[in-house]
């Protein structure tokens, strides 16, 4: 799982069926202070986030979840909004 900051969303006039009704994100990970970190990727939203907000995502099967028991072709997938990060001063 890891943090990262949606950039922006794909139009897609066909789609898998499984696909459908599915809004699909544009993701830059991000460290725990807010910087860009690696290459951005695609999500598929199960949350309802939009352009610049900070999400919570998952990887690999598990990023198929929220849809149970329908299967979803994801790999990587929006699962929670974070409100703000609180990074420990000893961690810094």
């Amino acid at each position: 799982m890891f943090l990262a900051r949606v950039v922006g969303n794909v139009v897609a006039t066909v789609k898998n069926p499984s696909l459908a009704q599915k809004k699909i994100l544009i993701v830059q990970p991000i460290d725990k202070h807010g910087k860009d970190r690696g290459a951005k990727m695609l999500a598929l939203d199960s949350v309802g986030a939009g352009a610049g907000e900070t999400v919570y995502c998952c990887r690999g099967r598990e990023a198929s979840f929220p849809w149970l028991p329908q299967e979803v072709p994801t790999e990587t997938t929006i699962v929670a909004i974070v409100d703000r990060i609180n990074v420990d001063a000893k961690q810094q």
